[in-house]
């Protein structure tokens, strides 16, 4: 599927859905005039798309969600990169917003307060990030915290973060300064209509029902808040989200503010400590508490905003205030503030906003209902940032940003039921300000999702973490013998936490005898039908037009040559594959895209997999099979259906860590079969299951990549390091992209100097050796890049970090690597690391 002259997207592939009947100017539908509704219908307008309808049931400009009673705090630094860069783009754009003479934000910037040790070091953790993302912040003394609050106990505080472009978004006016630009270029907002029904035809969306009216739409974007899930139901798409009540309070006027006039001078400031967060009312503060007991609401049950009035409640979003809740906050504020001692809270309100299970918005087209867009779960911080990124989805069939963490297909099946989302949403709003490791798993509900190995695993002292609802075991107790001897230098207390030292042990058992590896988390996908070899060669970037048995490595691209993602593709008969994939959405993507003779089903939870690899990894299997299991009969990257002992299974000559070995899948019910059999057969060879945490270490050490992590479809192939997977022989989606496509950045090796170090990764990297004439004339001090994985290498015994740097930055150069405020001196490093010449995979 080559790109074609509209516009570089294929006919079958419209997301933007521009109707044959309505082709150049599609009508759009908004549900929902928040600031979110708002945000997207201004940037709609202003690509152009100037059909747009906004429909709100309350009355403007404040309808009674969320962003009616949002006391508009934006602090713009988080772990993720994407929520980060919408953040910036928010504050950005608010900055140069005004109504009536009066900006749209605030810009007083933002103070984080530490008065634990534990904060403060999670404080200079925060400061990487900012300068990893591009954002202004630095850690300061508790006396620069004073200067900057001066009604803060200077004595209970330890130091804090400050970031100065930080503020207040005034989210009322920003929405009608919106409204009113995107008026002007032909959108309409429509008060007091509410939605009652969705119509579609031929599984595309139709109208919009109200009891107003019924409105025609190409395209509907739910942007309703927490009313998410009502819209959804009508429209048949689940929407997993969770409104929660969140207490917010106003004191009485403060003798210590004196008789101020501006509504804040001071930085709005952050006591995570104690889930407290406060601005300034002009002479009252403004305080809000996380720290009391999660508050679900049922988004069904939520009133109208005529019912809600009616019953004495300003809005439909704000509940009646619980004392008792606040009573605990309350004396944790005066303890930090001693103003507040004598100080009487005035009005306090518990007001409605969203959660999903992992706290990012939900943004997307649904598959289920072509046209039917979600653009939910998004707080006032990131309002501006999704509404540009949804636009560009919608108008331009891609975002300029990396939204896989947003993508709505991101939850598995098991990940979307009513229960899920309400226990992760809740466990959300208690985690909001929490000290979280990036390893640190949820706590509940698990078990959920495990391997048939399970037991097996659980035997040996599998310690379990969780991903994509799957517990994954990342070392074994068992293996804590193996530790005697070897030289493993010890951790800070920071990547000490979800480690073991038995990971060095089950690492250098695979390089030299043979592991188990549980592989079962990963997707697999089956394609079928007779159109199946055709499809999947359009649709990525090598060349799978091999005879059968054969595996490719390969990615799938969008138009523009970003990766999608990163797969194995096996072709096990002339029209039947099976695919290594990442994500639910590359099910998606590739069902979008199949034409009718092409079926794709999802096996992952019907199958299982073991990844047997090591040096005697032929020992082992060899014994157990009539087939040839030799080099010269079972090459590299190619395919075998055979069986192991009583199990038939499919065998991949395919290796992770750089070792001989296979990846031996069957049916989830001879899974613990085949575990069994290859776990007596080993016994002799000093056999092991070894987890995760050995995993991530030897891929490291090859160089492998980690689709989602280190590239996404921010970055083209030869930048990542992986254009050795595309062949500019053959049409592919993305192809003529690449004709063009930049290497200002790299996907670069480095090696910590210091053998006791360890990063984790997103940290930033400087690199002195640029100096000020680093990309975009960036001054010395400026971070040139940020670390993707990182992880220690116990072959090489030293850490190993992968980062996006400029591409000038040569074999040997010096960086430092910013961890907890210190800088580590590395060296770039000529990849692969580990075995360049792949002697011990091809024996």
């Amino acid at each position: 599927m080559s790109s074609t002259p509209e516009n570089g997207r294929t006919p079958e592939n419209r997301p933007h859905g521009a109707s044959e009947t309505h082709p150049q100017v599609p009508r759009v539908v908004i549900i929902g005039a928040g600031i979110v509704g708002c945000s997207l219908a201004d940037e709609l307008t202003a690509r152009g798309w100037t059909d747009v309808t906004v429909l709100e049931q309350g009355p403007l400009p404040a309808p009674g969600g969320s962003t009616s009673h949002a006391p508009g705090l934006v602090f713009q630094t988080s772990p993720s990169k994407t929520l980060a860069e919408f953040a910036k783009y928010t504050v950005e754009k608010f900055v140069s917003l005004e109504v009536d003479g009066v900006s749209c934000f605030n810009q007083v910037g933002g103070l984080e307060l530490a008065t634990t040790p534990e904060r403060l070091a999670e404080l200079h953790r925060r400061a990487g990030y900012a300068a990893a993302w591009g954002i202004r912040g630095e850690v300061v003394s508790a006396a620069r915290c004073k200067e900057l609050w001066p009604l803060v106990d200077e004595s209970v505080v330890l130091g804090g973060l400050h970031t100065p472009d930080d503020g207040l978004a005034r989210a009322l006016l920003a929405s009608r300064a919106q409204l009113e630009r995107a008026t002007e270029r032909g959108a309409r907002f429509l008060e007091r209509h509410t939605v009652t029904g969705i119509e579609k035809e031929d599984g595309r969306i139709k109208a919009v029902v109200t009891d107003q009216g019924t409105f025609p739409a190409d395209h509907v974007v739910s942007a309703a808040g927490f009313w998410g899930p009502v819209i959804g139901r009508m429209a048949g798409i689940d929407v997993p989200l969770q409104p929660l009540a969140h207490q917010y309070a106003r004191t009485k006027p403060l003798p210590e503010l004196g008789k101020a006039t501006e509504e804040a001078s001071k930085p709005i400031l952050r006591f995570q400590d104690r889930d407290l967060y406060f601005r300034e009312h002009t002479d009252r503060i403004g305080i809000g508490s996380y720290a009391h007991q999660p508050l679900p609401v049922d988004p069904f049950a939520i009133l109208p905003y005529d019912e809600a009035r009616a019953q004495d409640m300003e809005m439909p979003s704000s509940y009646p205030f619980t004392e008792e809740d606040w009573a605990p906050s309350w004396e944790d504020c005066r303890w930090l503030i001693p103003a507040l001692r004598e100080a009487e809270i005035e009005t306090g309100f518990n007001g409605v906003f969203s959660f999903t299970p992992d706290g990012m918005p939900v943004l997307g087209e649904s598959r289920e209902l072509r046209g039917f867009w979600l653009a939910e779960a998004v707080w006032v911080t990131h309002s501006a940032g999704v509404a540009r990124a949804v636009a560009e989805w919608m108008v331009d069939g891609r975002p300029s940003l990396d939204l896989h963490e947003c993508d709505l297909t991101r939850f598995e099946e098991a990940q979307r039921s009513p229960s899920y989302i309400r226990e992760r949403g809740s466990q959300q709003f208690v985690e909001v300000y929490d000290v979280l490791h990036p390893l640190q798993p949820m706590e509940q509900p698990r078990p959920l999702r495990v391997s048939p190995f399970y037991a097996r695993q659980q035997q040996l002292g599998a310690h379990f973490l969780e991903g994509g609802g799957w517990e994954r075991p990342h070392w074994y107790e068992a293996n804590a013998p193996l530790t005697e001897g070897l030289d493993i230098p010890e951790r800070d207390p920071w990547s000490a936490r979800f480690w073991s030292p038995i990971a060095a042990a089950e690492a250098k058992a695979t390089r030299e005898k043979v592991a188990l590896y549980d592989m079962t988390p990963l997707r697999r996908l089956e394609v079928t039908g007779p159109g199946a070899l055709d499809f999947l060669n359009r649709m990525t970037s090598n060349n799978l037009r091999k005879k059968p048995g054969a595996v490719t490595y390969t990615l799938l691209l969008d138009e523009r040559g970003g990766i999608r993602s990163d797969l194995t593709v096996a072709r096990l008969a002339p029209d039947r594959f099976q695919i290594g994939a990442n994500s639910p959405a590359d099910l998606d993507w590739l069902t979008r895209h199949a034409p009718a003779d092409v079926q794709i089903r999802d096996i992952t939870s019907g199958t299982c997999c073991i990844g047997v690899w090591g040096p005697l990894a032929r020992d082992l299997v060899q014994p157990l099979t009539r087939d040839d299991f030799s080099h010269e009969a079972f090459g590299y990257f190619r395919a075998k259906e055979t069986y192991l002992g009583h199990v038939p299974v499919t065998a991949m000559r395919l290796s992770y860590v750089g070792e001989l070995g296979w990846e031996l899948y069957t049916s989830a019910d001879l899974g613990l079969r085949l575990w069994d059999t290859l776990w007596e057969a080993g016994q002799d060879l000093g056999v092991i299951a070894a987890g995760r945490s050995a995993f991530n270490s030897l891929r490291l050490e090859k160089g492998y990549r980690a689709w989602g992590t280190d590239m996404t479809d921010e970055h083209n192939p030869y930048e990542a390091g992986v254009g050795f997977a595309v062949r500019t022989d053959k049409e592919f989606v993305g192809r003529e992209a690449l004709d063009n496509a930049p290497v200002a950045r790299k996907l670069t090796p480095l090696l910590l100097d210091d053998p006791a170090a360890v990063v984790l990764g997103k940290e930033p990297v400087f690199a002195p050796t640029l100096g000020s004439a680093r990309a975009g004339g960036a001054p010395i001090g400026t971070p040139a890049g940020y670390v993707t994985s990182a992880s220690y290498g116990y072959t090489l015994g030293r850490c190993i970090a992968y980062a996006w740097l400029p591409a000038e930055l040569t074999t040997g150069a010096g960086v430092h690597i910013e961890y907890f405020g210190e800088k580590i001196p590395a060296t770039v490093a000529e990849e692969p690391l580990f075995d360049p010449k792949m002697t011990r995979i091809r024996r």
